[in-house]
């Protein structure tokens, strides 16, 4: 967790403790609350209606903001990347996507904010770059929020619909993953609705059970990108931990208590997972949990030998999907131009600045069938 005491993710009866600690009236805590998340300003100096003396006493134990833009870069599909310095000098990214009516049905105006939970992946996924130079640690909820706070400032636009799918395992941090849903969550605090926030998991079964129990009406998306243990073994070490039998009972337990119907994302990776044999398990497990599936072609990674399937295999693929009555999108990736596959500005940026090390391809594996 961050050692630095953010305001940004404090309930409402954390921050009247606070200033009542301070010796100070309890409304106070209300004006500062209003200035932390209404008002969104970005330094205690702001906040014109409180005392000096309280503002000075928080300025020298807290802040507002923990972590500083080092770069933009924009896709020609208006994709925008920021990769962000945090305190202690690692990075994450945060990705601004815009909707893509043709392709998703969706509003021509819909923003999604892809967020980061961790610096760095321990999970291994063998076609990710997050995990290439290793896991470092958890966000705080702090950060985490922080993260839709300061792109949204940047950007002057709002954010519509949040996802946990960047850098990193949302389920692996999930005391301040909760933390900062309800922060996100709550009227008092950044009023985004609970329905517009889903967490992508690799697969941490007995977490998603956990979350279930969590009383939000939260989105679930699985990130499968493989439909047997054969193949998810492979490219998805935590399936030896959890096997897709343990993760479907965890699955049914949260489809207990959520309405909201699940997604499966799938990155299809040429000789890999891309296969009709494939296509067909994939039937078989999205309609166990009516689940709806996102094939994604797979992003090019620096470093990674994987390729995309061709058009007409992806097509192919789709088609068993969609003849066999499971809803499923093709997907055609978003910011291929700015390396927007999660991880790889972030570790362009610590490779360059001699934070970690250039990290050595992964062997390609190819499974049969």
């Amino acid at each position: 967790m961050s050692d630095i005491d953010s305001l940004l993710a404090l309930t409402p009866e954390e921050i009247e403790a606070r200033v009542l600690a301070l010796g100070e009236k309890k409304f106070r805590a209300k004006q500062l609350q209003e200035w932390i998340y209404a008002r969104r300003v970005d330094s205690l100096s702001a906040m014109t209606n409180l005392p000096q003396a309280l503002r000075d006493q928080l300025s020298a134990t807290t802040a507002l903001r923990t972590m500083t833009l080092s770069r933009v870069e924009g896709a020609s599909d208006s994709t925008r990347k920021f990769l962000f310095r945090l305190h202690d000098g690692r990075y994450i990214e945060t990705v601004l996507i815009p909707a893509s009516p043709a392709l998703y049905g969706e509003k021509s105006d819909r923003r999604t904010l892809c967020v980061s939970s961790q610096v760095g992946c321990a999970y291994d996924c063998q076609f990710c770059a997050s995990g290439l130079a290793g896991f470092t640690r958890n966000l705080s909820a702090a950060e985490i929020v922080e993260q839709l706070v300061q792109v949204e400032t940047l950007s002057g636009e709002r954010v519509d619909n949040l996802v946990f799918m960047g850098m990193g395992e949302p389920l692996a941090n999930f005391s301040n993953l909760v933390r900062a849903i309800e922060v996100l969550n709550a009227d008092w605090g950044i009023r985004l609705g609970a329905r517009r926030m889903t967490v992508s998991t690799s697969g941490l079964a007995p977490r998603i059970q956990q979350l279930a129990e969590v009383p939000l009406q939260i989105r679930l998306a699985i990130s499968l990108h493989g439909a047997t243990d054969e193949v998810r073994d492979q490219i998805m070490p935590v399936n030896r931990k959890h096997p897709l039998a343990e993760l479907f009972d965890s699955l049914h337990h949260w489809k207990q208590h959520h309405k909201q119907r699940l997604t499966f994302e799938y990155i299809l990776i040429e000789g890999v997972n891309d296969s009709l044999d494939q296509a067909r398990h994939l039937v078989k497990l999205a309609r166990s949990v009516e689940a709806k599936v996102n094939l994604i072609p797979y992003n090019t990674v620096e470093g990674l030998d994987w390729r995309r399937p061709s058009v007409p295999a992806q097509e192919a693929f789709l088609q068993v999907l969609t003849s066999a009555g499971v809803p499923a999108t093709l997907r055609r990736e978003k910011g291929h131009d700015i390396a927007a596959a999660c991880g790889q500005l972030r570790l362009k940026q610590e490779t360059e600045l001699g934070i970690i090390e250039s990290p050595i391809p992964a062997k390609r594996i190819t499974i049969g069938g």
